[in-house]
């Protein structure tokens, strides 16, 4: 039911009609929006060090700085209405500050400079980097020059340059392989729009905020409908007064802070069961199916019986994964990746019909595919998926992988972000990671000795782009389409070309900061998490590999295909069982410890509080009490970015004012 009232405020959103031309001024204004989430994200991370507002796929940042721009709106409007922006304006700037917020820190880029140098300046005679490592490396994938890399760690001498000539063949390789990988993931996106959003009617939960604070924009009124609903206010109210308080507790430690976190153990204390209560998890987790929010929450806490159970049996894998991929549970890691490949193959299987037509359209076989409104044609979708491919294929190859392993990578890594993508679009979970991410899913699967110490090295420089992401462009351009198709009648083309001109200053820019940031204060001087525990984490692990090289491990293998057994197994019974509960969804979640051991908690009081209003209070207590969660996401993310500006004038550091 809860569903139906989504959808059905969504399609209240644009009027008949067809939408005017987008401006000039969106081209600029949006560009210039991204440019301050890749400038201003990182020195955010780096320099002020306070809560991370581009670091999962609710993009905090994008929402932040979309609140400001709507209410800044509202007054350009009132003073002179000619001059405000338009709906189809404003949902291009989100679109292209969505899919901005996913690149420059935990999406790639603050990963990405620290880990391509940390094998030059993390070597030492005890790790022996410099016999097992260096001479693999690829003289254009990295800087190798020992005083510029020193400057990038430690920083230069006051007066001095930052030597960015000394960057320019490696960004420019890195960029090449980069742009490949997101219009490839745009291309993917544009061609599964229409079966997840009018095939099999998805929710899209993240993107319920903003459109509901345009919602009603073309009318006669400027103000859209949730800013004047009183409970939007309560609920914004809530994580702002609570936001507030530990950031004066930061300032003046005397003011007490509330954190809402706990935990407990269990299995004679060999796992621990944690409690976090978030605002803007719990508001996201309010807008989705209970059947959804069940099966994340259960397969969560049956996985951790399981683990239990292995544990005190003394059940335990003697196989090393890396640290990215859950390490102390192998067989959970396996068995939620088999369950998340299975769940992204039934994706795809269940558009086959869709796909062929897009095919037939791209080969001019003949057929109607209907891609009149999308943003880019689906001929001109899927040239760009099979270039892409190619061009990825190619320069992981030069990077020392064998082919047969690029092949397998670049399959298994597109197949984790189809479904990471999909899950983001159904469920509305801002945190979710691979269980088991692409590089060690190859190196469990043909072992080390086949790939040898130059194929190991190659795959130790995909780690930027596959290890630690909890959000990229993918996803941010599935929840795009979403807002674009609901709001923006008429051709759309012109938003690709949007998420585009997102990507390229992002890049810029983002590439600009760090290395400026890291020249004058020295990157060991910034967050640790990037330039030092990210850049050599994966090292390490591939040195541990080069000294002891594996075959497969049988456990791993006969695990994964227990998990794809059992999600086929649960897709067909949720797909005929019509009494079926649980969502299957949940048990591809499963494998990583961290972003569920998160989200489970928050899931689970909005899947309570769902079912109280639903029973108690049927449609329409849900429609008054959606807007007070539409206003904890507000509150949440609007009272963290506004005290990280603050932090910024004031000079603190240190700040988390909301975790999550």
């Amino acid at each position: 039911m809860a569903e139906t009232f989504i959808r059905r405020a969504n399609s209240e959103v644009t009027p008949a009609g067809e939408s005017q031309p987008l401006s000039i001024r969106a081209f600029l204004l949006g560009p210039l929006l991204c440019l301050l989430i890749g400038v201003g994200t990182i020195y955010a991370n780096a320099i002020i060090q306070g809560t991370f507002m581009a670091w999962c796929f609710s993009n905090p940042v994008a929402l932040f700085l979309f609140f400001y721009l709507v209410l800044g709106n509202i007054l350009v409007g009132t003073l002179a209405r000619n001059l405000a922006l338009r709906r189809e304006e404003l949902v291009l700037i989100y679109a292209m500050m969505m899919v901005s917020a996913s690149i420059p820190t935990f999406g790639l880029v603050e990963h990405l400079l620290p880990m391509i140098t940390g094998v030059f300046y993390y070597a030492t005679p005890e790790n022996n980097w410099g016999e097992l490592i260096q001479p693999y490396v690829p003289v254009w994938i990295a800087p190798s020059d020992g005083q510029l890399i020193q400057g990038f760690y430690e920083g230069l001498p006051k007066g001095m340059p930052v030597p960015w000539e000394g960057w320019l063949e490696a960004l420019g390789y890195w960029s090449v392989f980069l742009l490949a990988l997101y219009l490839v993931s745009i291309g993917l996106m544009v061609i599964l729009r229409r079966p997840w959003m009018e095939g099999e009617r998805l929710l899209y939960p993240m993107m319920q905020v903003p459109i509901e604070m345009i919602n009603g924009r073309e009318g006669t009124s400027l103000v859209s409908a949730v800013f004047r609903q009183p409970q939007m206010w309560i609920g914004f109210a809530l994580p702002v007064i609570v936001g507030c308080c530990n950031a004066l507790h930061n300032y003046y430690p005397q003011w007490p802070g509330l954190y809402f976190r706990s935990s407990m153990y269990l299995f004679r204390d060999t796992i621990n069961l944690p409690f976090e209560f978030s605002f803007s998890l719990v508001g996201f987790s309010y807008f989705i199916n209970r059947n959804l929010a069940l099966g994340i929450w259960f397969f969560y806490l049956l996985a951790l019986v399981e683990q239990g159970c292995f544990n005190i049996l003394g059940v335990h894998s003697t196989e090393k994964l890396g640290w990215f991929s859950n390490p102390s549970s192998p067989y959970l890691t396996h068995q939620a990746l088999g369950a998340m490949l299975v769940f992204a193959l039934y994706t795809l299987w269940k558009a086959r019909s869709h796909l062929l037509a897009v095919a037939r359209r791209a080969w001019r076989w003949g057929g109607d595919a209907g891609d009149q409104n999308e943003i880019m044609s689906y001929r001109a979708a899927l040239w760009t998926v099979l270039v892409g491919l190619v061009v990825m294929v190619v320069w992981l190859e030069a990077t020392g992988i064998p082919l047969v392993a690029v092949l397998l990578l670049v399959a298994v890594a597109m197949l984790i972000f189809v479904a990471l993508s999909r899950i983001v679009a159904e469920a509305g979970v801002a945190l979710v990671r691979a269980p088991l991410i692409a590089p060690d899913f190859v190196m469990a699967s043909m072992g080390t000795s086949f790939l040898g110490p130059k194929g190991l090295t190659g795959l130790a420089y995909t780690y930027p782009w596959t290890a630690d992401i909890v959000t990229f462009p993918m996803a941010a351009c599935a929840n795009s389409l979403k807002m674009i198709h609901e709001v923006v009648r008429g051709r759309k083309r012109a938003f690709f070309w949007g998420m585009v001109l997102a990507l390229v200053v992002t890049l810029a820019g983002a590439f600009w900061i760090v290395l400026y940031l890291s020249y004058r204060h020295g990157g060991i001087n910034l967050n640790s998490w990037f330039w030092l525990t990210s850049s050599s984490v994966p090292l390490s692990y591939i040195s541990m590999m080069m000294r002891n090289p594996s075959t497969t491990e049988l456990g791993g293998w006969l695990f994964t295909g227990f998990g794809a057994g059992l999600m086929w197994l649960l897709i067909w019974v949720h797909q005929r069982v019509m009494w079926w509960p649980i969502h299957p969804l949940g048990l591809a979640m499963t494998g990583t410890v961290f972003t569920s051991g998160v989200m489970w908690f928050n899931v689970f009081l909005a899947w309570a509080i769902k079912g109280l209003v639903l029973k108690y209070g049927g449609g329409v207590l849900y429609r008054q009490t959606r807007y007070f969660f539409v206003g904890m996401i507000l509150g949440a993310f609007v009272v963290a970015g506004t005290w990280l500006v603050i932090d910024f004038i004031t000079g603190k550091q240190g700040n988390f004012v909301l975790i999550w």
